[in-house]
């Protein structure tokens, strides 16, 4: 199954703008109350808002223009008072609407944040091997870093804006219309040219926008690569290569970030002038209609003002409407992990199988895409058993282990553990009854109490006492007297705080204290000296009667004592015979039919 990000990308057809935003809203159903609030105090503010330009258009037609010559001036005065006081009172109840809207889609921005990253984080614990294989760990940090920030500023800071935006723009144009309707056409015309702009223009900006999204993930991605072996790097003294990886991922950033500004920051200077395009239409058919004595000069300054409080927001529009784009982009990025399905699922096995093996692999064929590694494999381990995998680099060891421990799935065939489909077991029941140490094997910064604990529940209640205990039970107390803290020896999971050597023993503890029905170690003793090499061969000889050893090594001493060797090259898994024969198939480099 194919799960490269940036090919999908290429390959699918991007949503629509309506289905992206109903997959977002869907993420924060739960936020609907807060969402519903918040509208209503929009609602109330643009509502009251753009009564005040009607009251003041009111008050200089009534009050000032046009007063009754019977009105003395005292009441005139008092007129003006009392509309003076009705905007004082709008205005001030628009503030406590426009607090209330900004606190309410704040929470509501942080908190969908939270639900985003948790989200992207639990649907990438579920994917597999396959897909961490297949794209780089700086690009999956952007999108749930920088891409899921994007929509949360405008969730958090732009949302309301907008739908504020559009609110006072309906209302504005029905009280333009409501007035006058020929001055209302005419006011509202060049509207429709920045609609038929928008249309035209808004998918180019989300493309330049989505592309300057992935050329920050590309740079991040190049960062965190770069700065994981800085170490090479300078033993090699490649700073230069170094320097140019990133001089070409920064050099991309920088022009995708130009033309993401262009992008962005073209509606607002054409939305300014579609909007001076409209003042200067009502100003002049307004002086005209007054003249002709159908309007008077009060509803031409409320006109001016509904005018303005139509196409300002606009103006805003123009920028939030580009953040808008911005966020879209940044949610194609994170939907296509969210619609991610792993290949990995796990199966109903109803059949039934009378083999007595713990393991068998039954005409098992695998391939990395289009190149098959492992043709038509068959073979079975008992129980209790020692086996060794050898052959040459590349010849499909670890990718032999993999699929023992369902890291990956076969192409075609089955592998069965205990007489059942592998992919039948829940995941917990497989890694209890599975254990696999890597060559390289991975740590968490803390301890390497918290360390060899990681993932058994069965320890998890233990005091340091208990731990250690069972730590000698297990065989394991001489490998927790190299550590000079103990349990509570630190460990970096990015530092030198420990040797590699130390972080294998760490992974060994880590992998015998589950009692695995099966454990594989892959190259696990490489960077372990001899004599602590031996200590492990005694703690492996020590394992449970029940427990099946699956290792790949290079180091003869570590295999010479198999029960079993399988020579792993060419695409074959074959029995090897006696480890002299294994050793002679080593050196010629051929196969064995």
């Amino acid at each position: 199954m194919n799960y490269d990000l940036n090919q999908l990308a290429g390959a699918q057809q991007k949503t629509s703008i309506y289905s992206g935003l109903k997959k977002l809203l869907q993420l924060i159903a739960h936020e609907r109350k807060n969402l519903l609030f918040a509208l209503c105090a929009i609602l109330v503010n643009s509502g009251l808002n753009l009564l005040g330009p009607y009251i003041i258009g009111h008050t200089l037609d009534n009050y000032v223009v046009k007063a009754d010559e019977h009105i003395s001036s005292a009441e005139r005065y008092h007129g003006v008072l009392m509309n003076c006081a009705m905007l004082l009172g709008i205005y001030l109840i628009t503030l406590v609407s426009s607090y209330l809207q900004t606190r309410l889609m704040g929470g509501v921005g942080q908190r969908m944040l939270f639900t985003l990253r948790n989200a992207i984080f639990n649907k990438l614990q579920q994917l597999p091997v396959a897909f961490f294989n297949q794209n780089k760990a700086g690009d999956l940090i952007s999108r749930v870093n920088n891409d899921t920030d994007k929509i949360n500023q405008f969730f958090s800071q732009s949302l309301m804006q907008f739908i504020g935006s559009i609110a006072t723009m309906v209302g504005a144009g029905i009280f333009l219309l409501a007035i006058n309707l020929k001055l209302g056409a005419a006011a509202l015309a060049p509207g429709l040219l920045i609609l038929l702009f928008t249309t035209v223009v808004s998918p180019w900006v989300k493309r330049t926008n989505a592309r300057n999204l992935k050329s920050v993930g590309g740079m991040s991605a190049e960062i965190q690569e770069s700065l994981n072996n800085f170490k090479v790097i300078i033993a090699f003294n490649r700073r230069d290569y170094f320097r140019k990886r990133f001089d070409v991922a920064n050099q991309q950033n920088y022009k995708t970030a130009i033309g993401a500004g262009l992008a962005n920051n073209i509606f607002m200077p054409v939305y300014t002038l579609f909007a001076s395009f409209a003042q200067l239409a009502v100003l002049t058919y307004g002086i005209y209609l007054i003249s002709e004595g159908e309007f008077t000069v009060g509803l031409l300054i409320s006109y001016f003002s509904y005018t303005t409080n139509f196409y300002n927001p606009l103006r805003q529009l123009a920028t939030l409407w580009a953040n808008f784009q911005v966020a879209m982009a940044g949610w194609d990025r994170i939907s296509q992990i969210l619609d991610m399905e792993t290949d990995l699922a796990t199966v109903t096995d109803n059949s039934v199988n009378n083999s007595t093996a713990l393991l068998d692999f039954k005409n098992v064929h695998f391939a990395y895409g289009d190149n098959e590694i492992l043709h038509n494999i068959n073979f079975k381990m008992e129980r209790g058993k020692t086996y060794a995998l050898v052959g040459p680099t590349g010849g499909g060891k670890t990718t032999t282990a993999s699929l023992i421990a369902r890291l990956y799935d076969p192409t075609s065939g089955n592998v069965l553990l205990n007489g059942k489909d592998i992919r039948s077991y829940q995941p917990t029941d497989r890694s209890k009854k599975i254990g696999f140490i890597l060559q390289e094997p991975f740590l968490f910064t803390g301890t390497v109490r918290e360390n060899i604990l990681y993932g058994n529940e069965a320890y998890a209640g233990y005091t340091d006492v208990q731990l250690e205990e069972a730590i000698k039970n297990a065989g394991l107390g001489k490998l927790l007297a190299m550590f000079d803290a103990g349990l509570e020896t630190q460990v970096l999971s990015a530092g030198n705080s420990i040797s590699l050597g130390q972080k294998q023993l760490i992974a060994f503890m880590r992998a015998v204290l589950r009692n695995p029905d099966l454990l594989i170690l892959d190259e696990a003793t490489a960077n372990i000296d001899t004599i602590t090499e031996k200590l492990l061969s005694e703690i492996l000889n020590n394992l449970p009667q029940h427990t099946t050893r699956v290792i790949i090594a290079h180091r003869l001493n570590t295999i010479e004592n198999a029960d079993e060797i399988f020579f792993v090259n060419g695409g074959e898994v074959v029995r090897a015979g006696s480890f002299d024969d294994a050793m002679g198939l080593l050196l010629n480099n051929k196969r064995v039919s």
